[in-house]
């Protein structure tokens, strides 16, 4: 995402990108006014009277309680509005304010945000997981998927690297590779030492890669490599249009939480989980095999 930046004259550039956002948000509003439902036009006040950081914050929920609708009629009114839901609306939000020099400042919102009460941080963080799954469905792009699939069930081995946080979504595929019985690697390392893993990446392999929507160094080289070595990548990505997505054979959306109220690698790891089952049930009896064969070692460790 891109970073907040202040050029010389002292013009604060991420919070030019913030208004423009809200810009578009409030000109779509203009357009499909005359044609909204009262209770869609109570969303659209609602929304247009905050500010990018409140709305960053703000869930389905929260809004449907104060306009007197639902969560749902805030959802179909936002989509009525061109976006995808409010997970999208709320990531072109969020995408100016993201910077270093803001993490104090939204690092406070952040915890502000959902009080002290422990209902309404239950609520908070259910609803924005809730937001995250609900645009995964709504971009879900079966093509890819299977694409995807099928590299994974052609390759030799299955070489998974995560960016950052993301490491927890790779190590999780593997392991759940490895213990069907599929031939998988994790690469651990990052910075100087990523070099020696990518030197290990050979033909016959494919390269799962979580990362974000940023084109970062490692991720870069890691793409530049498997290109060179002539193997396939799957990239799992908050934004498929994103330069780094263009440069993998595949790229899989990954939607990323534009305020860290939910695990970073929360998506990810449930789309390990659905490409996992995939191959599973392409090769049932190795599955099984390799299950049998894991009880029985756990046995022999004393784990019954």
């Amino acid at each position: 995402m891109a970073g907040h930046r202040v050029t010389p004259a002292g013009h604060d550039t991420a919070a030019d990108s913030s208004a423009e956002v809200i810009s578009e948000l409030r000109r779509r509003i203009r357009e499909h006014w005359e044609g909204f439902s009262p209770a869609a036009r109570s969303v659209c006040r609602a929304l247009s009277e905050r500010s990018a950081e409140q709305l960053v914050f703000v869930s389905a929920a929260e809004l449907g309680a104060e306009t007197k609708t639902s969560n749902a009629t805030v959802v179909r009114t936002v989509q009525a509005l061109g976006y995808s839901g409010l997970a999208e609306l709320k990531a072109k939000l969020a995408a100016p304010i993201a910077g270093n020099s803001r993490l104090e400042q939204r690092t406070r919102r952040r915890v502000e945000s959902t009080g002290g009460d422990l209902e309404e941080v239950w609520g908070t963080v259910l609803a924005e997981s809730e937001e995250r799954f609900d645009h995964l469905r709504r971009t879900f792009a079966p093509e890819r998927y299977e694409h995807a699939v099928r590299l994974l069930l052609e390759a030799d081995r299955t070489v998974t690297y995560g960016f950052g946080a993301l490491t927890m979504a790779a190590e999780h595929l593997c392991q759940k590779l490895a213990r069907m019985g599929v031939r998988s690697r994790y690469i651990r390392s990052g910075g100087f030492g990523l070099a020696d893993d990518l030197l290990g990446i050979e033909s016959g392999d494919v390269v799962v890669a979580f990362a974000p929507s940023r084109l970062t160094t490692d991720v870069e080289v890691l793409l530049d490599r498997t290109r060179a070595v002539g193997v396939p990548s799957i990239l799992l990505t908050e934004d498929v249009g994103s330069q780094v997505a263009e440069e993998a054979t595949v790229a899989l959306h990954a939607p990323t939480t534009p305020t860290g109220l939910t695990s970073e690698p929360l998506i990810g790891m449930v789309i390990a989980d659905v490409l996992a089952q995939c191959v599973a049930v392409a090769d049932v009896e190795r599955t099984v095999g390799s299950s049998h064969r894991l009880t029985t070692l756990r046995e022999q460790l004393g784990y019954a």
